[in-house]
Parts: structure tokens; sequence; C-alpha cells
């Protein structure tokens, strides 16, 4: 499969996410600069990684959002091509209208890094087909706006579309996010935006190993 990773100024997980995807597929992802209009043919996975997107100027995700990119990947979402969004990722996924609600100031207002615990709520995605229903994993979070909110009904949708695939769990919330919610995918499931960071723990080096099936799945790689 090729996969393609979305830069934008300001990104700083990038370089993670093209290491993460070298590490586990064996091959070297292209790259997608802001101001391109199409994604390359051929490619399945579109990746828009973490970071300070224009520094977060307006709402975190506002402004990268809207660049030509962005429409190129929602373009190639309406095809059926894979798309994660991690972290500021997600926020532009969510500002880009490709996955509902929003994603506001951590509760504590404050930034958090650290690790938390997530609850595999939905295995039966391209992305968590690797995990087992209900499996509780390790993942870090590095945020200051992570908090995911979204009205009564669009929760009650999301619910009964089966459409949370990861919750915090163990108390490990570290914003506030309604009904402990961490990611969420589209209602054709090729679209998932999260906020926790599973190119972080790919390998033994990182302390674990807890993300790579993520990739391992969206990929179609024979899980190790």
């Amino acid at each position: 499969m090729k996969t393609a990773i979305v830069l934008l100024p300001g990104l700083n997980r990038d370089r993670d996410m093209i290491s993460a995807i070298r590490t586990i597929s064996g091959q070297e992802p292209l790259t997608v600069w802001q101001t391109e209009t199409e994604i390359p043919a051929g490619v399945d996975l579109v990746i828009v990684p973490g970071g300070f997107s224009f520094g977060d100027y307006l709402r975190c995700g506002a402004i990268g959002a809207r660049m030509p990119v962005m429409r190129a990947v929602a373009d190639a979402a309406g095809r059926g091509v894979r798309v994660l969004g991690v972290c500021n990722g997600f926020q532009m996924l969510l500002e880009a209208g490709l996955l509902p609600g929003v994603l506001m100031r951590n509760a504590s207002l404050n930034f958090v890094c650290r690790s938390v615990k997530l609850e595999v709520t939905n295995a039966d995605t391209v992305f968590t087909r690797r995990y087992r229903q209900g499996q509780m994993i390790d993942c870090p979070v590095a945020h200051h706006d992570g908090n995911y909110f979204a009205d009564a009904e669009t929760l009650a949708r999301l619910k009964g579309e089966n459409r949370v695939v990861f919750r915090y769990a163990d108390g490990t919330n570290p914003n506030g996010s309604a009904d402990d919610i961490a990611g969420i995918v589209n209602a054709e499931g090729n679209v998932l935006g999260m906020m926790p960071h599973p190119e972080n723990l790919i390998e033994d080096a990182h302390g674990g190993t807890d993300g790579r099936p993520l990739f391992e799945g969206a990929l179609d790689l024979v899980a190790a």
C-alpha cells in the first residue's frame, strides 16, 4: 500500500509518522505539501500528523483545514481512501467537516503530556482490526486542546453507529472529553481521528508496541 503524509507549517510530528510508516511497512511514504490540490494516484492511506499547524491561531487546526491539501484529502476520503488524523490532524479533520464534533481546551486548562490507557471499543474497522474488542492499550498523549465535545444527538449517533473506536480508560481521561472519547470514525469507516499518538509506541525502544497494530491494520499488513 502507498501512504502519503500531509505537511503543513507548524506540524512537528510528521517525522515521527514518516519513521513509523517506514519502520512498519519497509516503504518510504510520500509527502504532500499544503499547496497540493490532489493526493497522488495510487495512495491508499493519507495521514494528517500532529503538531501546531499555523501556530494554532484562530482555533487549533482551523487554518490548516482550509489549505488546498485538505480539500484534496476530503476528495480522497470521498473515494474511499483511508485517512488517519492524529492530534492536530484530528482537529483538522473536525474543522474540515470530515468528522463531527469539536475539540476544545483541556478541562484542566493545561497542556497534557503523558501515557494514558485506551479501550478499543470497536475492533471492526480497518484501523483497529489487529486489536481485540475491549482490549486495553497504552498510548501517549500530548495536547492542549483535546477535549472532545458534540451535542447529545451527535454523541448518541456515534455510540449507536459504533463509531467510537477508542475511549480513555481506567480514569486516565486527560482532557475531559465527553463519554471519554479518544478516537472516532466516519460513517463509512475509512476516516479515523484520534488524539493519542500511536506512532510513538511502535517498537520496544519506545517502551512498548501498542500503537503498531493500528498501522498494520491500516496498511493491510499481516500481524506479527
